[in-house]
């Protein structure tokens, strides 16, 4: 695989939720960290993605957000 974005995690695919069109896809990736990533039902078919899978989080972003209470 080659890709653009530097921001590439690897991990295991834990839960795979669908609903009507989109669906969350949450990747352990270790250290008691998981990301979670919302795609189309249509890019789970095409990737094959189940829980157990390994896939890899790719972060693309243009602004990062701060916040504090």
């Amino acid at each position: 695989m080659k890709i653009s974005a530097r921001n590439t995690v690897e991990g295991t695919v834990t839960e795979v939720t669908t609903g009507a069109t989109t669906a969350h896809v949450r990747i352990d990736i270790g250290g008691g960290n998981v990301i979670t990533a919302s795609i189309t039902n249509e890019a789970v078919a095409e990737l094959g993605l189940r829980v157990g899978a390994k896939a890899y989080a790719v972060v693309k972003a243009s602004d990062v957000m701060v916040a504090v209470d």
